[in-house]
């Protein structure tokens, strides 16, 4: 990126040759409008953090503690937010990005008004979001750099030459708040046609990696629901080929697919794969469903029978025409895809499981490697888990497997308070604590995501505030529970005002009419109560 005084006198040349009739253009104004939309168009913001994640891979195969985060996001503003406090808290948005869920739209952005994660939202609401985080982000981007210009004119008006030259360094240092975004496309929204014109849509609106899950389209569940339905592999895999074409058609070329499966916990199919050859992809797919030996005397009217080995087997078929897997395979499901998905140009993998289990994740994740040894996993560090039972539960395993005496406590009770301080407890807790550092160095996760937390503390917050705001505090809720929260941690849209952009206007008044801007940030205004 240009720096400060570089785009300046590129400036400067310009209006220079345009003559007299541009003199009232001031070059400085142009290169700090330009430092402030650093990111043209989506396909920029794409381009720029495709290479951030690759680069942030290639560390994380080095050395697995550079593992990356996110958190879900469902509104520009929430994901504005997020950074600006990243940056704030530990100085640097390195390694942290955005996630978007296709549960959050589907609950809280479709036109249908809320709807369970089962695809039926409008697939153009995707897009949309991640075109309206990059707007919030680059916007944070102008808001923060806007400060420093103040500070570069205040120093320079106090004839502070140190100064000015300490904040000019912070600009052309500057770390935009833009970050990758893994991007939820579900199960691609219908064939593979669908899903490569959708990716489209979702690059060209700034994402630089695309999530997609083996689930059927028309069928598909959340992750942790009941019911899920899988599709044979060469369906699957030609989707993430049509996601390849997208990123590739528009320039992408480094861009990311993230291959989820969802086989743990699906036991059923809509298809029967088709094979060619004994212990071809379609046939080891089929080799896990839940068949019975027949002979020719017990054919039914409208069996489907397979013929393997020269045996007659006939697939569980259920009355909604769905096939059963047997179960105890969904394990091996997930091995089987994870590698085939690997094999046929997925970057990452997601496999959805029903606890958060270190053990768990890397019995898997240990036989891919077997084939793949740089395999690498995106994990949902998900609120569907009961996380306290759950790890609380792991330690009572764990502490009895050893020989330790558990007898105080009831394992089906772990959640109640009355455990909170216990030994159990606190053990619990330091592993949900470490639970990232742990994935990463022995499961190999590269990326811990939360899929949907921001919609629960919207939730939490909210009941907080109406339950002292309309009970006995009255304002005093608002004023104690967050105004003066946000005033002390330095919350910065506290200024709400200047958060929105009221500032940026008027330094685009000044730009633009000069001494006759009329600005909003004057003594008269309440947002220097908080100065």
């Amino acid at each position: 990126m240009s720096n400060y005084s570089t785009l300046t006198d590129q400036a400067a040349s310009v209006i220079a040759a345009n003559g007299p009739s541009w003199n009232a253009i001031s070059p400085e104004y142009v290169a700090r409008m330009r430092l402030q939309n650093r990111f043209k168009t989506g396909l920029d913001v794409a381009k720029y953090t495709a290479k951030i994640m690759r680069e942030d891979m290639a560390a994380y195969d080095k050395d697995s503690s550079q593992y990356t985060q996110s958190l879900g996001c469902w509104h520009g503003f929430i994901g504005q937010q997020k950074l600006i406090a990243i940056k704030k808290h530990h100085g640097t948005t390195k390694r942290r990005y955005l996630y978007l869920s296709g549960w959050m739209i589907a609950a809280l952005r479709s036109e249908f008004g809320p709807l369970p994660d089962q695809s039926m939202h409008e697939k153009t609401s995707v897009p949309g979001l991640i075109e309206e985080l990059y707007t919030f982000l680059r916007q944070a981007d102008a808001r923060e750099l806007g400060g420093l210009f103040r500070e570069l004119d205040a120093a320079r008006a106090a004839g502070d030459a140190a100064k000015e030259k300490a904040v000019q360094a912070k600009i052309d240092n500057f770390e935009t708040h833009v970050v990758p975004i893994i991007a939820d496309i579900d199960a691609g929204f219908g064939n593979a046609e669908a899903t490569y014109l959708l990716a489209k849509k979702m690059i060209e609106a700034g994402a630089c990696c695309i999530q997609i899950e083996n689930q059927v389209s028309d069928e598909k569940q959340c992750g942790h629901q009941d019911g899920k339905v899988t599709v044979p592999h060469e369906d699957f895999l030609a989707k993430i080929r049509a996601v390849r074409y997208a990123f590739m058609e528009l320039g992408v070329d480094d861009g990311v697919i993230v291959a989820r499966t969802d086989s743990l916990g699906a036991g059923l199919t809509k298809q029967i794969a088709y094979t060619k050859e004994p212990g071809d992809l379609g046939d080891q797919y089929n080799s896990f469903l839940d068949c019975e030996e027949v002979s020719a005397a017990d054919l039914k009217n409208g069996d489907v029978i397979l013929n393997r080995n020269g045996k007659l087997l006939r697939p569980k078929r259920l009355p909604s025409n769905l096939f059963q897997f047997r179960a105890g395979t969904g394990e091996d499901r997930c091995v089987l895809d994870s590698i085939t998905s690997l094999q046929n140009g997925a970057d990452l993998l997601w496999i959805e499981t029903e606890k958060p289990h270190v053990g768990q994740i890397k019995g898997m994740i240990d036989r891919v490697r077997q084939v793949i040894p740089n395999a690498k996993l995106v994990y949902n560090n998900s609120p569907s888990f009961n996380w306290t039972l759950n790890f609380r539960q792991q330690v009572f395993d764990a502490w009895q497997k050893e020989g330790k005496d558990v007898s105080k406590y009831d394992r089906a009770k772990l959640m109640s308070v009355d455990y909170d301080t216990t030994e159990l407890a606190l053990e619990a807790d330091r592993r949900i604590q470490t639970f990232q550092r742990d994935g990463s160095r022995d499961a190999g996760i590269f990326h811990h995501l939360i899929t949907l937390p921001t919609y629960h503390t919207a939730a939490l917050s909210t009941n907080d505030l109406a339950k002292g705001y309309f009970g006995e505090e009255g304002m005093l809720a608002y004023v104690a529970g967050v105004q003066r929260k946000e005033i002390r941690q330095g919350i910065a849209c506290v200024k709400h005002q200047n958060m929105s952009g009221s500032d940026i206007g008027d330094d685009h008044k000044e730009y633009f009419a000069g001494e006759a801007a009329l600005k909003a940030a004057g003594k008269d205004n309440t947002m220097n109560q908080f100065s």
